[in-house]
């Protein structure tokens, strides 16, 4: 009978879930359409006045010097996280809430929204300097997809290099993304670029990212075994299902306005057909057999796995932001705030600020402690966005007010902890009011005014001709 009953309210809880994301989704599809509706009619009903080419005109040549000015900027690149999309998608919804606006010179790229870090460093990349995504050739037999992906005819700041460096913004799993593509960049991992360097990235700020994992991944439906397989019956099993599917139909028009990412594993019904589909929700074929998508990356392990690989470099400087919408009471940690939890957030706030790691399974690193893990906003453990910690724990420092971010040190985390939950500074600014403002100012004024490369600092006992 207790088994029961633990079953029941487990289903009704996936069914919650799984309803709570679906209208989510919904909601923001839909919200895109009608933005980009509303933009066409107000373009049709309006009538184009002749002082408009009168303005126009006059303001030419004021328009050109701005534009000159902001050329001489280097970017701000804004990397969107899991489920995210760039400049493009989803018609004129912005993912970081038109914060794009708030500066001369910024990028937004579309990347996979699900695929893996990896995958996602590489397209990062090409998007910035141009030419044809190449995932890599061992990388790609291994995972069991094609080598080369989208062209970009034209990149985005095909100029960028060592003199030319490029500010760094990445939301969620968006931080990792460019920690690992800088880790290529100094391993100049990019064929036919043989002269890029980990000094191309000037600065990395994170917006609650994704450097350590989250437990939230094993509440969703990753086994805390292995941090790579998925429980038979969970949340991320349904996503993985709507995914194939998604891709499969490949419906044109559709995967325009919202793509997952996926389109080098050539999952169309044109390319594999029914067979191929039917293998792939069998779990034989495509990124969730091979594990090549973002979840088992955001796992404790696969944090581990990957922060194994990547270093914290001497010249660039590196800023977080950690959220969190817990607090203590009696020693019992809990939801910080029901009002000011998004409905999406809530249910998980909750349950990751209750989490417990499975006492038949083995920790995943030495001296873990559950007690460590408890806060979070609802995606990420607020321990998991400071700076990375593990295997190996990198140089940070914490900073308690505005003044310290005027004097920050490159190769060190200066991280600040800020009360929200995971989707606060993003998609909808007025949701944030105020504090939206105040963030995405500070990190463009610090780009601007306090962060920048001078020349590069002499090591004890180098002496350079």
């Amino acid at each position: 009978m207790i088994m029961f009953w633990i079953t029941f309210l487990r289903s009704v809880e996936l069914f919650m879930s799984s309803c709570v994301h679906l209208l989510f989704g919904f909601y923001i599809f839909s919200s895109a359409v009608a933005g980009d509706l509303s933009q066409v009619l107000n373009e049709y009903f309006q009538k184009s006045k002749v002082n408009n080419v009168e303005v126009k005109v006059g303001n030419l040549v004021n328009g050109d010097e701005r534009e000159n000015n902001a050329n001489d900027l280097p970017p701000i690149v804004l990397v969107h996280g899991i489920f995210g999309f760039g400049k493009g998608r989803l018609g004129g919804l912005s993912y970081f809430g038109g914060a794009e606006k708030r500066d001369e010179r910024v990028l937004v790229p579309d990347l996979g929204s699900i695929t893996s870090v990896y995958d996602r460093a590489r397209e990062l990349f090409y998007y910035l300097k141009g030419g044809q995504v190449d995932y890599g050739e061992e990388h790609s037999k291994a995972c069991g997809h094609s080598q080369f992906g989208r062209i970009y005819e034209q990149g985005h700041y095909p100029e960028w290099d060592e003199d030319h460096p490029i500010h760094f913004v990445g939301h969620s799993a968006g931080a990792q993304v460019v920690r690992v593509m800088q880790q290529m960049l100094a391993d100049k991992a990019f064929k036919g670029f043989e002269n890029t360097s980990e000094d191309w990235v000037l600065s990395l700020t994170a917006l609650s990212g994704a450097f350590n994992g989250t437990t939230r991944t094993y509440l969703d439906g990753m086994q805390a075994e292995d941090g790579r397989t998925l429980k038979p019956v969970c949340l991320l099993q349904i996503c993985r299902i709507g995914v194939i599917i998604y891709d499969w139909f490949d419906i044109p028009w559709l995967k325009n306005y919202y793509n997952f990412g996926f389109d080098h594993f050539n999952m169309s019904w044109k390319k594999m057909g029914l067979w191929g589909l039917v293998d792939c929700l069998l779990g034989n074929a495509g990124p969730f057999a091979s594990g090549d998508w973002v979840l088992p990356d955001l796992t404790i392990q696969g944090s581990i796995r990957t922060n194994y690989h990547l270093q914290t470099f001497p010249n660039t400087y590196y800023f977080s932001y950690a959220t969190k919408r817990t607090t203590k009471i009696f020693g019992i940690t809990v939801p910080s705030s029901i009002r000011r939890i998004h409905p999406l957030l809530f249910i998980r706030v909750f349950q990751m600020s209750q989490w417990r790691h499975p006492v038949d399974v083995s920790p995943p690193y030495k001296g873990y402690r559950d007690e460590d893990w408890l806060d979070n906003d609802g995606a990420l453990n607020t321990i998991s966005m400071t700076h990375p910690r593990f295997p190996i724990e990198q140089p940070s420092r914490l900073v308690e007010n505005g003044a310290d971010c005027q004097h920050l040190q490159p190769g060190i985390w200066h991280y600040k902890f800020v009360e929200g939950d995971h989707i606060l500074f993003i998609i909808n600014r007025e949701r944030a009011g105020l504090e939206f403002d105040l963030i995405y100012d500070s990190i463009f004024q610090r780009c601007r005014k306090h962060v920048f490369r001078k020349k590069l600092p002499t090591l004890p006992n180098q002496i350079h001709h």
